[in-house]
């Protein structure tokens, strides 16, 4: 059975910048830790961020993936550069999904870690860009197929097609 990497703010942990949780009761996801497939995981926590903390993004908008080039920089909204936080916290989702052998994630939409399809811009504005935070930007350079939780249904096929691939 194939496991998926969950933001854990989507299974009701408060880890979220507010201490607050984004608790995702979609079916597909409530089978999905019913049939023990959820490795959670909080970026933010595991680089070493509390709860709270200052909400953060990435500069100018840039993307995750140039954090991890280190061509951009993710600061607070005091203009603390939190971007070895990030790194940190990406590098231990991607040890967290290769231990358990995984290649499909969801992960918080808009979190400038966890970003699949938008990350806000860096001006604390909720002005969003189509980019991806770092963890999602690591994960995706890893091979691993990273969705949102607006994407159960896809990132469900994907699992699926994986799964009829085994031998």
């Amino acid at each position: 059975m194939e496991k998926v990497l969950i933001s854990a703010c989507l299974l009701g942990e408060p880890v979220r910048y507010n201490g607050e949780d984004r608790l995702c009761d979609h079916e597909i996801m409530q089978r999905w830790i019913r049939e023990g497939r959820v490795v959670p995981v909080c970026p933010e926590i595991a680089g070493g961020l509390g709860v709270p903390r200052l909400p953060a993004e990435i500069v100018e908008g840039a993307g995750g993936a140039k954090v991890l080039a280190g061509d951009a920089v993710v600061i607070d909204k005091n203009g603390n550069d939190v971007s070895s936080n990030f790194i940190s916290g990406a590098r231990h989702a991607l040890a967290s999904a290769r231990a358990s052998n995984i290649r499909v994630a969801v992960l918080k939409e808009g979190s400038p870690s966890c970003g699949s399809g938008f990350i806000y811009d860096g001006t604390f504005t909720s002005a969003r860009v189509q980019d991806v935070g770092v963890t999602a930007a690591l994960l995706r350079e890893s091979g691993i197929r990273v969705f949102s939780e607006f994407q159960l249904a896809e990132a469900e096929a994907a699992l699926t097609a994986l799964e009829s691939q085994a031998p």
